[in-house]
């Protein structure tokens, strides 16, 4: 809104100036109409209709820059003053501050030039070029040219600083813009982990319990189904979860308990055993209390993902989960399953990936994959800051 207005502004000015100067101009005392070619009153009208043609093409300034200088640069071809194009030279400087931009100043110094020594040879007693210089012929033709100088380098610095000030503004823009849609597409990258990890595991187990019950005795059904019962409803939670972030983007957080950490490995150990996989678990963890958050929660859900591998590739089979470690010395963990040959499509291998990742992210290293002795295994390092 507030360019509009200083646009009709700068035209109300524009179109002013340009007729006035056209009328003092064809009424200077110097004006002489018998040497020109062109009647006065043909060139007063061509003058007038440049003029005021020029002046109102400079509400598009700014999305026609070229063609608005273009313009502007006729009106001091015939008989006026180049008002315009100093104003379009300045919007043209603002949207392209390229190599054209030098030709385009070029065009507008010629022209203004030519308005003030026209200026100086009708009216010399009140021209501009007379303050620097004299009057006579060498004097005069440098006062013209710096007259012209000066006038034109005005606008020309002003578009340049403007087109500056406008490119850093919108780089910034830019900028913010990158690092919102960069956090949302951590916080998505995040969510998808979460979820491939904590529903990943908790379907596996979904899935062995409702086998269970196809073949358990009537005495341990009812145990079966408040297991199948519970992580159903743990499931859902979390899906709650995820359907809520999506819809009103608040903070995304899985089920309503805190985060899991070193100490709450030895449940979910418990949970996988109760799904009917056997696993050795061997924890050697100096001060596991006061492990930081992302180094817990990192190492608890790189286990989940590996017993949820081992659930859905080697069902029945023993699994091996060493953990080790300690401030300053960080966190070893290994987890190792029999080979088993996999049928197809078995999975997608997004949450070898997601070890991978969430390793990384804090600095650590890991391998997964087959080994030389028959065996799967998950090897990782992460590091744990000394206390």
């Amino acid at each position: 809104m507030g360019r509009r207005v200083l646009g009709v502004v700068i035209t109300v000015i524009a179109v002013a100036v340009s007729v006035v100067s056209s009328f003092y101009v064809f009424g200077a005392d110097g004006y002489d109409p018998d040497t020109r070619a062109l009647h006065p009153t043909v060139l007063t009208g061509l003058s007038f209709a440049a003029a005021i043609g020029a002046a109102v093409m400079l509400c598009w300034r700014h999305q026609k820059p070229e063609l608005v200088l273009g313009i502007a640069l006729v009106p001091p071809l015939l008989a006026s003053d180049s008002m315009a194009a100093l104003i379009a030279l300045a919007a043209f400087a603002a949207a392209r501050r390229d190599l054209l931009l030098w030709p385009a100043a070029g065009l507008t110094y010629a022209v203004t030039a030519l308005a003030v020594w026209r200026d100086a040879g009708w009216h010399p007693k009140v021209t501009t070029a007379g303050v620097f210089l004299s009057a006579e012929p060498p004097g005069k033709l440098i006062g013209v040219l710096v007259t012209a100088a000066v006038v034109t380098a005005i606008p020309l610095t002003v578009g340049i600083l403007r087109g500056t000030r406008a490119d850093l503004r919108q780089r910034e823009l830019s900028e913010a813009a990158l690092r919102d849609e960069m956090t949302r597409q951590e916080e998505r990258s995040r969510i998808a982990h979460e979820m491939h990890d904590v529903l990943g595991h908790r379907l596996s187990l979904l899935s062995l319990q409702a086998g269970a019950l196809e073949v358990t005795t009537p005495a341990k059904a009812g145990d079966a189904a408040r297991t199948v019962r519970t992580t159903a409803k743990q499931s859902l939670d979390d899906l709650r979860q995820v359907i809520g972030v999506l819809r009103d983007g608040r903070d995304f957080q899985l089920s309503s308990g805190p985060a899991p950490a070193l100490t709450d490995l030895p449940t979910l150990v418990t949970e996988t055993r109760q799904a009917g996989a056997p696993v050795n678990l061997t924890v050697l963890l100096d001060q596991a209390g006061s492990a930081p958050a992302p180094l817990g929660m990192a190492v608890y859900r790189i286990v989940q993902e590996s017993l949820t591998n081992v659930l859905r590739h080697a069902p029945g089979t023993a699994a091996d989960v060493t953990i080790r470690g300690g401030p300053g010395a960080g966190v070893t963990l290994e987890v190792v399953n029999p080979l088993i040959t996999a049928p197809p499509n078995s999975g997608a291998g997004t949450g070898l990936t997601g070890i991978s990742e969430r390793v990384t992210a804090l600095g650590g290293n890991a391998s997964v994959g087959p080994t030389p002795e028959g065996t799967f295994a998950v090897r990782a390092w992460l590091p744990w800051p000394p206390a």
